[in-house]
């Protein structure tokens, strides 16, 4: 199905044009007294306050550097991380499950932006089995709250941790000695969505203190949200009897975050630290789904076989089918950190040493289904010819328990659990020494060493004939079903896991699902800088060595023993383990010139990697034995001999800062990225297994190899600008050119992963000493979302979100906000956007509306107090 490009782009585009032209011609009569503010003691507060950091943030830097700044403890522009990141130019938000959960960057992979806690590495996993295990870090993890502001390095630096073909994201937290002593702060928050029946609650809390001869310093800080997120839509797989499924997430969420900081300073020039960052979500979930089947009333088909329309009476209904998934969720994220430098007027000395280590997985899923009986009988129509399914009943399709079993039996094939881990101890020195050699002002060298762990096992539940337990004891009140909105059960979700727990007898161990990697990698640059009147920047060489272990078991025709699982057939009973290493030399150059004194022109140019994901370096995983869908048997190959991508990349632009912290750029990116990770797919392969739900021995086989490059180039543009009545507006745009090989993915579109090629922020605010208001649109162009297991690789149509924040100062010490996100509630809608020639799922070809989401608005309203 073709469709046709979002239209709404222009008007956009036109607003940042006309925005450009009125704000330049109010900057030059604001230039004129530019020198004169800048001698001042000018004290601003709140949001411009906000902005000025940012904007100091990257006019002082060497390379291309943009920042998030919160206006005071507690205050981050927005209330979710990811989406304050999303604000930044160039920076787009991969969200999940109604959260700003991965981070792209220029166009890239969110695997290709490295994300660090105050410089180092900080441990991260996810809690949903059907999602890929990569190397970006979760956002949903980290409240607004405990962060003191976030910095993008969009270029690269001798002294950067590798990593981030993308870029590098450093999350900053406060310091003790940084703040006034006893300073405090506490904060409630309730909030509600317009899909959630229940009020979330949220309270965070931060107290500093230091003695009186600022050299010892203490602080802690925490933070706790409850809520519960409900996600309603229609998914089709069309893989059962055609079948189209309203169905509805059901959530509950449990957030803690605890920081600890200590800070001395027991001598001149000597800074010593320690920081304890201890992150943790709790998200267990139900996911109901009820199954239309449509073979026998289709009355059209598109050219992969997805029936695009059916009519269905009771002459040509079949038996329908219900089901709730229930999954016992949880992350965790825990950071130990210890630093000293000691800096004199000729040297500075830096050492950083620490741990990080996540858990996470779904440690319980288990499946509660049923068919036939009492449950309606489907009659209506469906049409799936548009943008998004449109399920239209004839009859009343509610569900009660009235129409379910009075007893109910846990499906045994489905009971599993799947938990990972990810480590990393590290240690860091660096060296920087002043040099008075001309335009070389300082030398800086360094080395890094870590050690990366990263694992993950899948069990498989033996139980021999648990008792039915009464149907009642599994739910708990109603819910709307999916988009259409008829009435179900709602799920007790603890009830659930609790009944699907008493019910295992003992755990095996699946062997396809067991990948251990071990990572050591060492890293040693040396970096110099030169600041000659109008120009300053950096250039150095970073060298890094990586040494990589895989460990698993072998796909080798092993017949299954007794009283094993069938997820086992096929598979070695004897871990074994490979190994491999690569090392590499990353140049960059970083050059600042002042064209005016307020006027910068800014290149660079470097070179970049991203190691391959953990998905990738598995040995091999099996997905879709004995799910009860047919045809997705798959069989993925991975190798720890893959490189690393490597990216030679440039940027060239240049800044124009201009009044109390107003700025207009414009900046050029181009990255040319080879080693790309590519499948070598082949359909109907035997390996030895007969799959249950074919009764065939025939596979999907992905082989994972290093071919092909791909390409990014494109534009950033953004204008700052406050005026002198309290108004202020902020607005960016970001055009991402961005390539991929084809053969990287199974759907064989050349585009990268969650990357949009238009993106584009407006922002427009007011304040006085007393009120704030601030109202934000963020608009991304569609997206590829590439996931393994049931979803698989759909596009998704053009999103957008209008939020407004609205803030009284009732005195010095307390302020009450208020705050509305997705204002517009636009919908999810995702559809198949691979060829009819390619191997992925019927629903993911040719235009088929596989999956759509309704939109929601959440609104919270907040209290805090600052002492």
């Amino acid at each position: 199905m073709k469709r046709k490009a979002a239209n709404n782009l222009t008007p956009i585009a036109a607003a940042v044009a006309v925005m450009v032209m009125s704000v330049a011609m109010t900057a030059q009569a604001q230039n004129a007294d530019a020198k004169k503010d800048e001698v001042q003691q000018v004290t601003v507060t709140g949001i411009r306050a906000a902005l000025q950091n940012a904007i100091n943030v990257k006019r002082n830097a060497n390379g291309v550097v943009d920042a998030v700044s919160a206006e005071d403890v507690g205050k981050l522009p927005d209330s979710d991380a990811g989406q304050a990141l999303g604000r930044i130019p160039g920076v787009t938000v991969g969200r999940a499950f109604g959260q700003g959960a991965s981070v792209s960057v220029r166009g890239s992979d969110p695997q290709m932006t490295y994300t660090t806690l105050n410089g180092q590495t900080v441990a991260s996993t996810g809690w949903y089995d059907q999602q890929a295990i990569d190397r970006s870090f979760n956002y949903s993890l980290l409240p607004s709250e405990l962060i003191g502001g976030m910095e993008v390095y969009k270029s690269s630096q001798a002294d950067l941790t590798e990593g981030g073909i993308g870029g590098t994201v450093i999350v900053k937290t406060r310091k003790p000695l940084d703040l006034a002593a006893g300073s405090a702060y506490v904060s409630a928050k309730a909030s509600k969505a317009s899909l959630t029946d229940k009020i979330g609650s949220d309270v965070s809390g931060m107290y500093s203190w230091k003695n009186d001869a600022n050299t010892f310093g203490v602080l802690v800080a925490g933070a706790r949200e409850k809520s519960d997120y409900i996600r309603r839509g229609v998914e089709a797989d069309t893989a059962w009897s055609s079948d189209v499924t309203p169905s509805t997430f059901v959530q509950e969420r449990e957030r803690k975050a605890f920081n600890i900081s200590l800070q001395a300073k027991p001598v001149q020039g000597l800074d010593l630290g320690l920081n304890y960052m201890k992150l943790e979500l709790n998200a267990d979930n139900a996911n109901s789904s009820h199954y239309i089947f449509q073979s026998n009333s289709c009355t059209a088909r598109n050219a992969a076989g997805a029936c695009v329309s059916s009519n269905t009476t009771l002459a040509n209904t079949t038996a329908p089918f219900v089901q709730t998934w229930a999954r016992a969720g949880k992350m965790t994220s825990d950071s130990f950190t210890v630093n000293a430098a000691y800096k004199t007027n000729d040297f500075k000395l830096e050492g950083v040493a620490g741990t990080t280590k996540a858990d996470g997985g779904t440690s319980l899923t288990t499946n509660y289904g049923y068919s036939g009986g009492n449950l309606p009988k489907w009659t209506g129509t469906i049409d799936a010819s548009g943008t998004q399914i449109k399920v239209n009943p004839s009859s009343n399709q509610s569900v009660s328990l009235a129409n379910l079993p009075a007893n109910s039996d846990v499906s045994t094939w489905a009971l599993a659990r799947g938990p990972n881990s990810d480590k990393e101890n590290f240690a860091q020195a660096d060296l920087t020494l002043k040099l008075n050699w001309g335009a070389i002002s300082s030398f800086k060298t360094g080395f890094r060493t870590t050690e990366h762990t990263f694992e993950k096992h899948t069990d498989r539940a033996v139980s021999n004939n648990p008792p039915s337990v009464p149907t009642a004891s599994l739910y708990d009140g109603t819910i709307d079903m999916g988009t259409p909105g008829w009435s179900y059960p709602r799920p007790n979700t603890s009830a659930m896991l609790a009944s699907s727990l008493g019910a295992v007898t003992r755990w095996v161990e699946d062997r396809s699902g067991l990948g251990v990697l071990n990572e050591d990698n060492t890293a040693a640059y040396g970096m110099f800088n030169f600041e000659e009147d109008k120009l300053h920047g950096n250039f150095g060489l970073r060298y890094i060595k990586t040494k990589v272990k895989s460990t698993g078991y072998k796909l080798d025709g092993t017949p299954l023993a007794k009283d094993d699982v069938g997820q086992n057939d096929g598979w070695g009973r004897t871990q074994f383990t490979e190994n491999a290493s690569y090392s590499d030399v990353l140049p960059s150059l970083n050059i600042a010139y002042d064209l005016q004194p307020n006027v910068i022109l800014r290149a660079t140019a470097s070179q970049a990697i991203t190691r391959p994901n953990y998905e990738n370096m598995f040995q091999s995983t099996q997905i879709g034995y004995k799910d009860t869908v047919a045809g997705n048997e798959t069989v993925n190959f991975g190798s720890v001999g893959l490189k690393p991508m490597k990216s030679t990349q440039f940027d060239i632009g240049f800044e124009y800062y201009y009044g109390k912290g107003n700025l207009i750029s414009l900046m050029y990116f181009h990255k040319d990225i080879n080693n790309f990770i590519t499948s070598d797919t082949k359909v109907n392969q035997s390996i030895g297994v007969v799959s249950p739900d074919t009764g065939k021995d025939s596979w999907t086989v992905n082989r994972y190899i290093n071919a092909g490059g791909g390409k990014i180039d494109g534009i950033e543009a953004q204008i700052n600008h406050a005026f002198d009545n309290g108004f202020g507006v902020v607005a960016n745009y970001t055009l991402a050119n961005a390539t991929a090989p084809a053969t990287s993915y199974q759907d064989r579109l050349n585009v990268f992963t969650l990357s949009s090629k238009h993106n584009v922020n407006l922002v427009g605010y007011w304040e006085n000493a007393d009120y704030s208001a601030r109202l934000a649109y963020n608009w991304r162009s569609k997206y590829m979302v590439r996931e393994t297991g049931y979803y698989g690789n759909r596009m998704h149509d053009p999103y957008g979100t209008l939020d407004a924040s609205f803030g009284w100062n009732i005195n010095k010490t307390l302020r009450l906000q208020f705050e509305a996100i997705n204002l517009l509630k636009q919908d999810d809608v995702q559809y198949g956007a691979a060829g009819y020639d390619t191997t992925v799922k019927t629903p993911l070809k040719g235009g088929y509306p596989a999956w759509s989401f309704i939109g929601e608005t959440t609104y919270r309203v907040s209290l805090s107090a600052k002492f």
